[in-house]
């Protein structure tokens, strides 16, 4: 039975979804939110297009899912310029932000558990829920993980150990405060997410949901992940890298490791290297762009 949790002529929560290539994905994103159990008039959606070239949109107003707003971007301008522009379109008077990849399905009751938790327990200011992968059907590890700070970057990318770089030493069937989360599922308060700012439109592709994270924790906002409720990713359609990764052509994965190791790039820089000497920065940077040319030549050969 669907709810109603506040009587009022405005969405309690607006969801964006930026939308690049999707496919059907987007549509059957969108038919998962239909069927929520969150009374329809407490959301709207809006779906940002990111300057796409498939039929993904065609496929998604055909479905005429209430309260959905699609705004197309005429030219792709990135995740965080995106997003963006998702909030500025969205009614100013609701209480939450939801950012939402395309490539998810959304349980029935996960919009109304998500609001519920918000209501319930006020020092949450973010939060995001258990993601569980597609291909996998285990929990996706960047829905609860630990800042990059580079022993925790040289840990991971090492092959040595992924434990403090994706908080592994926590239990997470239990709800608990984390550091950071993926943009696939990011829940916020509009009130804060108008302090931080938003996204960092400096990310094209890769490391703004980190970006992001940082700065609630920089100004002391809590975020928090919630495992009581589950979405289903379908990793790697909305970062535009086709049905899998695989099937992605040389240049769509070229163009992938060049973003994921230029956000590393940018993530250091902005929040991370004031803490260090300049014999660690030059390490860093240094590390990045091997790790860099390894992804390329790997994305070109292997």
């Amino acid at each position: 039975m669907k709810i109603s949790l506040e009587k009022s002529n405005h969405p309690i929560l607006s969801i964006v979804i930026l939308n690049y290539n999707s496919g059907e994905y987007l549509k059957n994103c969108l038919l998962s939110l239909y069927h929520s159990t969150l009374a329809a008039q407490n959301f709207e959606i809006i779906v940002v297009d990111n300057s796409s070239t498939d039929n993904s949109i065609i496929q998604a107003q055909k479905i005429s899912v209430p309260h959905t707003k699609f705004l197309k971007l005429k030219t792709n301008r990135g995740f965080s310029f995106g997003n963006n522009r998702g909030v500025e379109a969205t009614n100013p008077k609701s209480n939450f932000i939801l950012f939402l990849n395309p490539d998810t399905i959304v349980k029935e009751a996960t919009l109304e558990k998500m609001i519920g938790f918000f209501e319930k327990n006020h020092q949450v200011d973010a939060a995001t829920c258990k993601i569980i992968l597609a291909k996998t059907n285990q929990i996706q590890p960047e829905c609860h993980r630990d800042f990059p700070t580079p022993l925790n970057a040289f840990m991971h990318f090492g092959g040595i150990s992924s434990r403090q770089y994706f908080m592994e030493y926590l239990d997470f069937s239990k709800t608990q405060k984390i550091n950071a989360c993926v943009g696939a599922f990011f829940m916020i308060k509009r009130e804060i997410g108008n302090k931080v700012g938003w996204w960092n439109e400096k990310y094209f592709m890769y490391g703004e949901d980190l970006d992001f994270c940082f700065k609630l924790k920089l100004k002391k906002y809590n975020l928090f992940y919630y495992p009581k409720t589950h979405i289903t990713h379908f990793q790697g359609i909305s970062s535009g890298i086709k049905k899998t990764v695989s099937a992605a052509s040389r240049a769509t994965k070229v163009r992938s490791a060049l973003a994921t190791t230029n956000a590393m790039r940018i993530f250091y820089q902005e929040n991370l290297f004031s803490k260090y000497s300049l014999f660690t920065q030059t390490l860093v940077l240094g590390g990045i762009k091997l790790l860099e040319i390894f992804r390329v030549f790997k994305a070109k050969y292997l």
